[in-house]
């Protein structure tokens, strides 16, 4: 009878589980992230097993101490027979200690692991493959390719606008820095599925901050990118969109940045040197879209808003 209800009550446990686990709409891999998103850098995956460590030491500690209080409730419950106050303990040394040495140990642990995890994500190669110059300003971005030259002198830059979205075009499996800075208010540079963000300030030097960082980006893809600091009136609509190509078609862009466009007897713009990459590597498709495919462009304008306006998508994320 005894091994019935036991029976019974792990399979309730069990079922109970499974339906939380099902009712969240998490997959096995989510569940196994707890919460933590998808990244596409190895920097953003090592702040995967960061959080996904300190959540499974939380849980360890927890089902200790639930364990143990548990325990107490169980042999130390009050019965029948027994007097009317328990023994007292006044104290006992050695489980104090080991009340106060085990936290220690726990933070130590856990502040070795955030350091360490830290030093990974801000490590800078001292000579990255692609470096790239990130201005922003109220309420679009600017993107340079430092070591480029267009005809006439000067870098290939891609500049956002009320009409077009800024696409900043990288390729994949290279080490990149992004060198920071804004025009005019503090602004921050947020890539969703970098899983990481920097403050944008105006004149870094001055104000001490550390305005570059790098990453490789792993996986190829269109992927979002916001201003993440609260900048002016337009702020929420500060979008971008990094594009992740593969090796061969960011040198094949890069060459057509930096090369006249017989068409228009001007360099090519960004729209037309990615409209060229999709006759000149058939399989690029929507990789290589002239126009974003993740966020669109917004007039500034109130009083030009119209309906078919209001029913676009928002601006998305990943």
């Amino acid at each position: 009878m005894a091994r019935s209800r036991k029976a019974r009550r792990l399979t309730l446990t069990a079922t109970l589980a499974a339906a939380g686990l099902l009712i969240t709409g998490c997959s096995t891999e989510e569940a196994l992230r707890f919460g933590w998103p998808e990244g596409i850098t190895p920097q953003a995956e090592r702040m995967r097993q960061f959080w996904t460590g300190s959540v499974i030491a939380a849980l360890i500690v927890g089902i200790l101490v639930w364990a143990l209080m548990f325990w107490a409730f169980i042999v130390y419950r009050k019965k029948k027979s027994d007097p009317l106050y328990p023994k007292q303990t006044k104290e006992n040394l050695p489980l104090e200690l080991i009340y106060t040495v085990v936290p220690f140990l726990m933070v130590g642990v856990l502040f070795f692991f955030t350091v360490s995890t830290e030093n990974f994500a801000l490590a800078k190669d001292d000579e990255p493959d692609v470096v790239v110059d990130v201005t922003a300003f109220k309420w679009n971005w600017d993107f340079g390719y430092q070591g480029t030259e267009v005809p006439g002198g000067g870098e290939v830059h891609t500049v956002g606008s009320t009409e077009e979205i800024p696409i900043l075009v990288l390729p994949t499996n290279q080490v990149i820095q992004y060198e920071l800075e804004s025009k005019d208010v503090i602004h921050s540079f947020w890539v969703i599925d970098f899983n990481f963000k920097r403050d944008v300030f105006p004149d870094p030097e001055a104000n001490q901050s550390d305005n570059v960082f790098q990453n490789t980006i792993e996986r190829e893809g269109a992927f979002v990118g916001r201003c993440a600091e609260l900048c002016g009136t337009y702020h929420s609509m500060m979008n971008f969109e990094l594009r992740a190509v593969p090796g061969d078609v960011y040198d094949a862009y890069i060459d057509l940045r930096e090369s006249e466009n017989p068409a228009t007897g001007a360099p090519y713009s960004a729209a037309e040197a990615l409209r060229q990459l999709q006759q000149d590597f058939p399989d690029c498709g929507e990789l290589c879209s002239p126009e974003a495919t993740t966020t669109y462009p917004f007039n500034p304008d109130r009083n030009t808003k119209t309906a078919s306006e209001a029913e676009q998508p928002l601006a998305g994320g990943n």
